[in-house]
């Protein structure tokens, strides 16, 4: 495994480290070539955060995650997007049908294909735009569901399960900014690189609940 790969299966996030991503498409590509996804369809993408613009405090050229952290602008960032699996998942909270769930062997966010009706409430209630509706006409759910069957990371479930191999996006990442393992094990790399987590507080209880703590070094 990569060595942005700590664990696999219960218990495991999935975690950007913004300061390692340099934009290469990597993560998409593997993504795509290890589930087959079409080509207008994906599961992950890079978010560019302030683009072409400078760090605020450009004399000390801070890192993006503890610019964040102390309150300053971090200049142009990429971050990784995708579905986080996280612990306090709003996604599942706003599903009218139950299709999403929190999987009880190892806590992953699933769908339930056979419930979605489209309706597009997981998109609005996911802060991280995770949600994909590629069977969509228009991009807009009407009253009695017109979104289309819900797609989004699996987190690589089968991967993990048939050979102990992480997520493709984490494996194929040419820098390890892709990190995947418990909150402790993500925490204690950012830490060891010097890095800071680019998501505040209320984002991080999201994704990791009461490990959150990890991040308070």
């Amino acid at each position: 495994m990569r060595q942005s790969v700590f664990s696999t299966g219960e218990g495991t996030r999935i975690f950007p480290d913004v300061e390692a991503c340099i934009d290469c498409g990597g993560c998409y590509v593997a993504c795509k070539r290890t589930w087959d996804i079409p080509r207008d369809e994906q599961r992950i993408s890079i978010s560019t955060m302030l683009e072409g613009q400078m760090a605020e405090d450009t004399e000390n050229n801070p890192r993006s995650g503890a610019a964040m952290s102390e309150g300053q602008d971090p200049g142009e960032t990429s971050v990784p997007m995708q579905c986080y699996h996280c612990d306090n998942a709003p996604c599942v909270s706003v599903c009218p049908t139950d299709s999403l769930f929190k999987n009880p062997d190892n806590r992953y966010v699933e769908v339930r294909d056979d419930l979605c009706i489209g309706c597009q409430y997981c998109l609005s209630g996911c802060p991280f735009g995770a949600p994909q509706f590629p069977e969509s006409n228009d991009g807009g759910a009407e009253l009695a569901g017109s979104g289309g069957i819900m797609d989004k990371c699996t987190m690589c479930e089968e991967r993990q399960l048939e050979s102990g191999k992480g997520p493709a996006c984490a494996e194929e990442c040419a820098t390890d900014a892709i990190l995947v393992g418990t909150a402790d094990q993500i925490a204690e790399e950012l830490d060891r690189r010097g890095e800071a987590s680019f998501f505040n507080d209320e984002a991080l209880e999201i994704i990791f609940g009461d490990d959150a703590e990890a991040f308070d070094r």
